[in-house]
């Protein structure tokens, strides 16, 4: 499960060592995080990391299989996170040292900034593969964090991209070697601590708020 630690002004938050899919507990444990990181006064910001072959694998989809009655709640939860990542009022920086597929490739777009490993591991979009459209408000999220040719090659195709191919598709802001991921992130997220509060949550709500109105609909979430 997702762990929360603090390093001087940067917190940690670390997915896990499996493939981190979206479970709910795991969604609610996440989110737990994150209220810790908001509450939190002063100087701030934060690194979603990950330890083992994955950075996440996106939905849990057995779960979903299993609770087909809950799907549209489900959903929900997930495009809240998405949301709430997009519009945290402090730097966030996704540490890419595995394979980042699905909603957890959408999970590190929601972040500011991302630092992938360069040799190895996978950025992926592969719905088109498994049949599985994007909800308006994931693609409205792909759309404004990626140029419109990187986002088009990236949901119709299902590219996957290793690490320098993802920073010239500028999917990713910095490609570097296994042992530099987290501590480059790191680096990236403290010397933008100063950052964090009210200001900076305005400023992404509004740069965002068509992508943020699109995820945050109860009502039809799944289009």
């Amino acid at each position: 499960m997702p762990t929360l630690n603090r390093q001087d002004d940067v917190f940690i938050l670390d997915l896990g060592d499996g493939e981190n899919r979206f479970h709910p507990d795991w969604l609610a444990s996440v989110n737990a995080a994150l209220d810790e990181v908001e509450k939190a006064d002063g100087p701030r910001a934060l690194v979603t990391a990950a330890t083992g072959k994955f950075f996440s694998n996106g939905l849990d989809l057995d779960w979903l299989l299993a609770h087909a009655d809950q799907r549209q709640d489900y959903v929900t939860s997930v495009q809240d996170l998405l949301a709430r990542v997009l519009s945290l009022p402090v730097v966030t920086v996704a540490a890419l040292q595995g394979h980042t597929f699905a909603a957890g490739a959408m999970l590190s777009l929601a972040h500011d900034f991302r630092v992938m490993r360069a040799d190895r591991g996978f950025w992926c979009l592969p719905e088109a593969d498994i049949n599985i459209p994007f909800t308006p408000g994931m693609s409205a999220l792909i759309q404004a964090r990626l140029t419109p040719q990187t986002a088009h090659e990236a949901m119709t195709t299902a590219r996957r991209y290793g690490g320098h191919d993802a920073l010239a598709a500028a999917l990713v802001d910095r490609a570097v070697e296994e042992d530099a991921v987290r501590r480059t992130a790191v680096e990236m997220a403290h010397a933008l601590v100063g950052k964090a509060g009210p200001t900076l949550g305005t400023i992404k709500t509004r740069m965002y708020a068509p992508a943020l109105t699109a995820l945050r609909d109860t009502d039809n979430p799944l289009g």
